[in-house]
C-alpha cells in the first residue's frame, strides 16, 4: 500500500499534514479488525502550536474537497487532536502523548504504512 492507491480524502489528509511538518506520519489499516472505521491516521507536531497548524490544514483541506467533519476533539489543549471522518479517524499528536498512549502497539495487528517526514526548507540534509 502506497499514498497512490489510498482514497483520495486519506491522501488529501496526509499531503495537508506533511504540508505542516507532521513528524511520523503512519496509516494503520484497521478493515479487518474495526467496525467502527477503516483507518486511522497518527501523526505528531513538536509542539502545542504545530498540533493544532496540522489538524486545522488537514480540515481546511478536506472542508475545501467537501469531506465533512464528523466529531472533532482536543484542539484547545492541543495533546491530541482527534478528527473523526467516519471511514476514517485522524490523530494529531503532541510527540509525549504519541508515546503515552501508543496507538500503534494497542492496534499492533493493523498493518501500518508509514510515510516520509517532508524536511523543513534550509534544513541541513544527511
Amino acid at each position: 500500500m502506497n499514498k497512490d492507491s489510498l482514497r483520495p480524502e486519506l491522501r488529501w489528509a496526509i499531503e495537508a499534514a506533511q504540508n505542516k511538518k507532521a513528524a511520523g506520519v503512519t496509516l494503520l489499516d484497521l478493515r479487518e479488525l474495526a467496525a467502527f472505521t477503516e483507518a486511522f491516521l497518527l501523526c505528531s507536531g513538536s509542539s502545542a502550536r504545530q498540533v493544532q497548524a496540522i489538524s486545522d490544514e488537514i480540515e481546511e483541506q478536506l472542508a475545501r474537497r467537501g469531506v465533512r467533519l464528523w466529531h472533532r476533539e482536543g484542539h484547545e489543549a492541543a495533546e491530541w487532536v482527534l478528527l473523526d471522518y467516519g471511514g476514517f479517524i485522524v490523530h494529531v499528536f503532541s510527540e509525549q502523548a504519541r508515546r503515552y498512549y501508543d496507538l500503534e502497539r494497542l492496534w499492533r495487528a493493523a498493518r501500518q504504512v508509514e510515510f516520509p517526514d517532508i524536511a523543513a526548507p534550509g534544513a541541513a540534509e544527511s
